[in-house]
């Protein structure tokens, strides 16, 4: 399996890490989004469309999906 199978699909389950395909910072729901003050235990699909990456400023749809917190 390719790291960009999931590529610009924001299909995802609760627990799924996303991965900025701009500067690889990952989003885990586990920790929520410190910055934005989106609380831990926030899916990826509960952001708000107009959610960007922290770190680059890059759209949601740059995200690949990782999977679980594994």
């Amino acid at each position: 399996m390719s790291a960009f199978d999931n590529f610009g699909k924001c299909e995802t389950v609760s627990g799924d890490r996303m991965e900025c395909s701009i500067c690889w910072r990952v989003y885990a729901p586990a920790a929520g989004d410190p910055v934005s003050q989106f609380p831990p235990s926030t899916p990826f699909a509960d952001l708000p469309e107009e959610w960007s990456c922290p770190n680059c400023d890059a759209l949601r749809t740059k995200f690949m999906r990782l999977g679980g917190d594994g």
